[in-house]
């Protein structure tokens, strides 16, 4: 018996709406949470289309082979950073021609794989063997209105598919669970001598609610602690020249959802400990694009972008972005707009973070000193920003990542 897909009936709504005008094909994402007996679809957005293909809305028929891959792969690994803890791209949705409708299969197959693929490698975690490894593909054939719901288990490269069970139902998230946490966190990182000449693929892969009235718990709980060590132990580390360091060091908003039917324990710490470590890599990430895209001048600080949340209509759920102090409101409202072709009013947009919250602060050559609010990259001679950021993203951001993701697996948040 193949899985059941409980969907939100707003995603029916969007998915009808969507008018191919004169393209053989419009593809996009399906947004949601899966658990052990059934999966739960509350957002479906289109891929946004190419400029050019902007330009020229009136293309000859194509094949579902030309479907852009690349394209709607890096749309998946863009809309990743704007889910909070829990909430995970379920599959894909393809709305064809009755021309195509018998070619879409293998379109879907591959894209399924390929989105996998390339999400896998920023993934943080080893996926456990308890988790649910099928992904879903929607086609529906925009002349006949038919569905054909068929999943893939993507841990097997040579896996056929299965047919699901696509049912719609009214208010699937209204009653999910919200799990908020501030994490504070405060990390040095060294950088060996050979690493900061690694290039950035080598380090990254190296480190690699209902109608009841919800209450509010407050917990005090130290996440990265000092390890206490018998005074006759004797290390066996492996001591390497520092050619510099990175802190970074503030209060993180982590925000995490699970859904209400008979929910676990460890699956809600499961989602607040990878919302942890996505929030925290997502910034570094942003932080190092801007500073190479921009060619942002040498400074003593770089602060990291606050996260900002806006709700999902109709549900408790919220999705996030990121933002720097210089963006205005307004370019917040275009990218989720964007990104996952809903509209949103400026007076939804929370800030959950104050300013300067999250900070790094690095050095090469030196040891860094510690501050609240920035990042530092201090001077190196005949060297570029752009150049010391390419030589150390990848050190850095694993590293805080490893860092991050040993503290948190602390005996407090086993089951």
């Amino acid at each position: 018996m193949g899985r059941t897909y409980i969907v939100e009936e707003t995603v029916g709504q969007y998915l009808s709406s969507i008018n191919l005008q004169e393209k053989p094909f419009v593809s996009g994402l399906l947004i949601g949470q899966s658990s052990s007996q059934k999966d739960y679809v509350i957002l479906a957005t289109r891929t946004p289309p190419k400029e050019e293909q902007n330009d020229n809305v009136k293309q000859p028929r194509a094949k579902l082979d030309n479907l852009d891959e690349e394209w709607a792969t890096e749309h998946a690994s863009q809309v990743s950073r704007m889910l909070p803890g829990g909430l995970v791209v379920l599959g894909i949705f393809i709305i064809t021609t009755l021309e195509l409708a018998d070619d879409f299969q293998n379109a879907l197959r591959r894209l399924i794989f390929s989105m996998e693929k390339s999400m896998s490698r920023k993934r943080l975690w080893n996926v456990t063997e308890d988790e649910v490894s099928e992904r879903v593909t929607l086609h529906i054939c925009s002349s006949t209105k038919k569905i054909s719901c068929r999943t893939y288990d993507v841990q097997d490269p040579k896996s056929s598919a299965r047919p699901a069970d696509w049912k719609y139902q009214s208010r699937v998230s209204a009653s999910w669970l919200s799990l908020d946490c501030t994490v504070h966190v405060n990390i040095h990182i060294p950088l060996s001598a050979t690493s900061v000449s690694y290039t950035l693929e080598k380090n990254t892969k190296k480190k690699s609610r209902g109608n009841t009235q919800a209450s509010a718990h407050s917990f005090d709980v130290r996440v990265l602690t000092q390890l206490l060590l018998n005074s006759d132990h004797r290390s066996t580390a492996t001591v390497q020249i520092c050619s510099g360091s990175v802190n970074l060091r503030g209060n993180v908003k982590c925000r995490a959802y699970i859904h209400s039917n008979r929910p676990k324990v460890k699956d809600a710490v499961q989602a607040v400990k990878r919302d942890i470590l996505n929030t925290v890599a997502d910034r570094c990430e942003i932080l190092f694009e801007d500073l190479l895209l921009n060619e942002i001048p040498e400074k003593k600080n770089y602060e990291l972008p606050q996260r900002v949340f806006v709700p999902l209509p109709g549900s408790t759920v919220m999705l996030c972005d990121y933002k720097f102090g210089d963006e205005s409101a307004e370019e917040i409202r275009d990218h989720f707009s964007e990104m996952l072709d809903h509209e949103i009013q400026i007076e939804d947009l929370e800030i959950a973070e104050e300013v300067n919250t999250a900070c790094m602060t690095s050095s090469v050559n030196s040891e860094a000193s510690l501050t609240n609010t920035s990042e530092e990259q201090p001077e190196q001679p005949k060297k570029t920003i752009g150049v010391k950021i390419q030589q150390n993203i990848g050190v850095i951001a694993a590293l805080a990542v490893a860092v991050l993701a040993a503290g948190i697996s602390f005996h407090y948040f086993s089951d």
